[in-house]
């Protein structure tokens, strides 16, 4: 329930109360975090590879689990013809199973508040031969109005399942031939926390 804080103006003459009432629940919740769950490194996968931790300033926000495709295209190689990664497609869902985020070609992940981050590579690792690597990303930029997204300032993209580019299909008979591969992942979202960093929840830190 808001907590609705009131301000009552006596007036002399008419001894009538005029309230200025401000929900206080409405205003903070535009604030990035706002509602979010405290958490704790039990959230992180156990095995999370070092070269994976975000830097020491970065302190665990929130995480969101994803479903959807890695979408390929056969196109043509130096060699022939291969599946060449096109872009991801997929749901991210909070800890209730309720669909709050959409990630597309960037990469990009948009939350449904509108802010959105695209981010880039900074290292991988295979824990799975049968699933797409695990993944460090930095985040060069944002969109949308200030919202959920706005302050994250790394991703990791763990535990995930399936999504790798098909092993048959692609040859000189079928170039432009496309793949949807289906996947999992649990994404993490970090943001900048540098007045206590060794208290940050970091995913992979020794």
């Amino acid at each position: 329930m808001s907590k609705i804080i009131c301000v009552r103006g006596l007036a002399l003459v008419s001894l009538l109360s005029v309230p200025a009432c401000v929900d206080e629940a409405a205003e903070l919740s535009t604030a990035p975090g706002a509602a979010e769950t405290a958490l704790t490194a039990s959230v992180c996968p156990s095995g999370t590879p070092a070269s994976l931790a975000p830097a020491i300033d970065q302190d665990l926000a929130f995480a969101l689990d994803a479903t959807g495709v890695q979408k390929y295209a056969c196109k043509a190689t130096a060699t022939g013809a291969a599946w060449t990664f096109v872009a991801p497609e997929a749901t991210l869902f909070d800890s209730g199973g309720n669909p709050v985020c959409s990630h597309f070609a960037g990469p990009t992940w948009e939350y449904e508040d509108g802010s959105s981050v695209v981010g880039a590579k900074i290292a991988g690792a295979t824990l799975d031969p049968s699933a797409i690597p695990w993944l460090l990303l930095s985040t060069p930029s944002h969109g949308g109005p200030n919202g959920k997204m706005t302050g994250v300032t790394a991703i990791q993209r763990l535990s995930t399942t399936g999504g790798l580019a098909p092993a048959t299909g692609c040859d000189a008979d079928h170039l432009g031939a496309t793949a949807d591969v289906p996947y999992t992942a649990k994404y993490f979202f970090y943001r900048t926390h540098s007045s206590h960093p060794e208290k940050n929840i970091r995913c992979g830190a020794k």
